[in-house]
């Protein structure tokens, strides 16, 4: 009975330290580390199940807030490689792309959305002449990639993170972060 009357007050308490502790924000410097780290994770899987197509990422920059705005603006610098027949074949890309941060509540991670290529350049021995058409396929591959790998997700090891989780949350884009505060 005593269990009973006390798991109650154990969650106003944490959703009061939660708007307590509102607004969470997480730092641009944050944001690029998960971000490589879900790119190599996302390379890793696309490897095992079969696929020639691989991704790294020596750099991601990102800039939230520019001018204002509420978008956030990466620069990626990376490889992509097609693996055939025993060969190897890679090209260095450059993108920059902007997007809106949303926030999902189901997944309890940030995803970039509408983006938008600003800049694309690609460096191989490989090709020559025109490359918009393979620009653009490299900007559909990545903005695929982008839209289905979060940029950030909530970590339940941290405990203030876990309860974020439970309180409805949406995001505010702020310049240099981004603002996690309690949904309407």
């Amino acid at each position: 009975m005593a269990r009973l009357f006390f798991l109650p007050i154990l969650a106003m308490v944490a959703l009061g330290g939660c708007a307590s502790l509102s607004p969470y924000s997480i730092s641009e410097g944050a944001l690029e580390n998960h971000l490589q780290g879900a790119i190599k994770d996302f390379d890793r899987q696309q490897l095992k199940a079969g696929s020639p197509l691989g991704v790294s990422l020596s750099d991601a920059d990102i800039t939230l807030g520019p001018d204002g705005r509420d978008v956030a603006v990466i620069d990626l610098t990376g490889q992509v490689s097609l693996n055939a027949l025993m060969v190897r074949i890679p090209v260095d890309v450059i993108l920059k792309l902007e997007g809106a941060p949303v926030y999902d509540s189901q997944e309890k991670a940030i995803y970039l959305r509408r983006l938008q290529l600003l800049d694309s350049r690609i460096d191989s021995p490989y090709f020559k002449g025109d490359l918009k058409p393979v620009t653009d396929n490299v900007m559909r591959a990545a903005a695929q990639m982008l839209e289905t790998i979060p940029i950030y997700r909530l970590d339940d090891s941290d405990i203030r993170q876990r309860l974020f989780g439970l309180v409805p949350l949406d995001i505010r884009v702020a310049p240099g972060r981004l603002e996690f505060v309690t949904a309407n």
